[in-house]
């Protein structure tokens, strides 16, 4: 057996692992990788791998940093089947649409520039087109389902507790090289115990061979409460101000997260009942496909739906989907929420809402998820007084506030403790999907309850084993 780390190696971002036996090639996640413009096309554009020759690919879950090259992937000679839960097919049908969409308006962008500059036009990556043909591989199944990928290969899928339709993936393969049993478990991204909506990660028990993400492999979130202090403090502050909270969200799963919470806090009294708005037609495309899927919701949820009550349909919750709704918000007078995609502020809608808000002091910037490198989420994070936005310089004068309680990935103590169920630890452990601190922290904290061969691998690193 062999595998290879083509992306989120040393990085949070474009994962995409590569297993080599029994003479198949399982690809685990096709990603999208993020970061500055030049380098992502290039490495988005030429896969490091011949797609033709990948059998099946196994994909763990619908964010664009795992699925978001599929399309590119099928058009470059893919022809087997994507096996995925069904929650994550139906994401994926609006994702990588909504993605596709994103790369033609960039080439399209890039190609204006470069006429003026008497340069030839480049493509896409991937346009909708490409995206829509992908669908047609794509093969749903659920959790606690053995599915048998060949002879000898037996996928299952358990609840990664992520985001809607995660998954943890185990392989159980009959490794004619070796000539004997392996298991191989992916973790994909890890979520956290007591988050809303969605159920908890679940523990596995055994592994042979692990693949574990390490985003937070060197921090630990703060605790529940003081986070949903921290958010009504936030919105209280910025409505005494009068002003307006900009949150940049991923729209699926943070955006759902966060219109729960502020459900609950306005249920409870903390926050005022001011206009809450989604601008994003793919987050509201996502909340339509949580609500097919309740066998991912925690028991809370579910109870809160059995009784009528619906946290994404609030009295002041507003779903902008028309461009004309969303450049109206611009005039918009008085304290109000705003939620819009992407949720590292690269492009799409709160683009136009940071360029209209950022140099307000009676506003607040709302950062609410992690951040790549390179990104303009990063550089406000970063507290750079200015930014450029669509290709001019704003001064930042809002106040921008950085909360990573609503993580949807595992901390440093929660990855040791599920990692730690696993008895005895796996022979071979390969973390991935962290920065290389992140990881290095994580390898030392896995040493120290006694997994044994704990690896960091490089970009583009082989193992056989």
């Amino acid at each position: 057996m062999r595998l290879t780390f083509h992306g989120a190696a040393r990085t949070v971002t474009g994962s995409q692992h590569l297993i080599e036996v029994n003479g198949m090639k399982i690809l685990l996640d096709c990603g999208i990788y993020q970061g500055k413009r030049q380098e992502s096309y290039e490495r988005n554009l030429h896969l490091p791998f011949n797609a033709a020759e990948v059998d099946v690919l196994v994909l763990s879950h619908a964010h664009i940093d795992h699925s978001g090259n599929i399309p590119n992937l099928v058009k470059s000679g893919f022809r087997g089947d994507i096996i995925c839960t069904y929650a994550t097919r139906d994401l994926c049908s609006i994702m990588l649409r909504d993605s596709g969409y994103i790369q033609e308006q960039d080439i399209d962008y890039v190609n204006r520039k470069r006429r003026r500059e008497n340069l030839p036009p480049v493509e896409p990556i991937y346009t909708v087109a490409d995206a829509v043909e992908s669908l047609k591989n794509f093969v749903g199944i659920g959790y606690h389902r053995p599915y048998r990928l060949a002879p000898g290969i037996t996928l299952t899928f358990y609840d990664a507790g992520h985001m809607l339709g995660s998954a943890i993936v185990a392989l159980d393969i009959e490794d004619h090289q070796a000539a004997r049993g392996r298991r191989l478990v992916f973790s994909g991204d890890l979520g956290r115990a007591n988050r809303p909506i969605l159920q908890d990660p679940e523990f596995l028990r055994e592994a042979d061979l692990l693949i574990l993400e390490s985003t937070y492999g060197s921090r630990l979130h703060p605790a529940d409460e003081p986070t949903e202090e921290a958010l009504a403090s936030v919105i209280n502050g910025t409505v005494a101000r009068e002003g307006k909270v900009i949150i940049p969200a991923f729209a699926v799963g943070r955006t759902q997260e966060l219109v729960y919470c502020f459900y609950q806090l306005i249920q409870a009294g903390r926050i005022p009942e001011i206009p809450i708005f989604v601008d994003s037609p793919l987050a509201i495309n996502a909340t339509s496909i949580y609500q097919l899927h309740p066998e991912a919701y925690d028991r809370e949820m579910s109870t809160l739906l059995l009784n009528g009550q619906d946290p994404f349909s609030m009295e002041k919750m507003r779903y902008t989907r028309a461009v004309e709704e969303s450049k109206a918000l611009r005039q918009l007078k008085g304290p109000a929420i705003i939620i819009s995609a992407s949720g590292m502020a690269e492009n799409g809608r709160i683009l136009h809402h940071l360029r209209n808000h950022i140099e307000n002091r009676r506003n607040t910037i709302l950062i609410v998820g992690w951040q790549a490198p390179d990104t303009l989420g990063r550089r406000l994070v970063e507290k750079h007084p200015e930014v450029r936005i669509f290709g001019k310089p704003y001064r930042v004068r809002a106040e921008v506030v950085v909360m990573n309680g609503f993580s949807g990935h595992a901390d440093r103590q929660e990855l040791l403790d599920w990692a730690g169920h696993l008895t005895p630890p796996p022979a071979h452990t390969f973390l991935v999907h962290g920065e290389e601190e992140a990881a290095t922290a994580l390898a030392e904290g896995l040493a120290g309850i006694g997994f044994p061969d704990v690896q960091i691998p490089f970009r583009g690193q082989g193992f056989t084993l």
